[in-house]
């Protein structure tokens, strides 16, 4: 029961940020100006463009190595960084960030969770 726990926690923490992805994967895909229109809303929270993509990235690439279970605590630890940043960053509910981040940081003290990466390398 435990491993399925741990499985599915992973999986749930791993959603958050893959989902927003898609999310604003098909904002641009459907708005021709949906990048820009991004670009120009982190501007008005105070972040230049450049963030745009690297939010993009950063969401992509945490988010499938905590799927994948790969690299976890390296990931989780990154991930739990990037929420703090954002969540100052872009004024955000700070204690919905914060409960994310304890997520995390439980996923970064027990990386080896059932059907990942890092257990079958074991």
């Amino acid at each position: 029961m435990n491993k399925a726990f741990s499985f599915l926690g992973r999986i749930l923490i791993a959603q958050l940020f893959l989902l927003q992805v898609i999310v604003l994967i098909y904002g641009f895909s459907n708005n021709p100006n949906g990048y820009v229109d991004y670009q120009n809303a982190l501007g008005h929270q105070g972040l230049p463009g450049i963030f745009a993509p690297l939010i993009i990235l950063v969401q992509l690439v945490g988010g499938a190595l905590l799927l994948l279970g790969y690299k976890t605590r390296a990931a989780a630890i990154g991930m739990a960084i990037y929420a703090i940043f954002i969540s100052l960053a872009l004024g955000l509910s700070p204690f919905q960030y914060l409960a994310i981040v304890g997520g995390l940081l439980i996923l970064a003290n027990n990386p080896a969770t059932a059907y990942s990466l890092d257990s079958w390398k074991k």
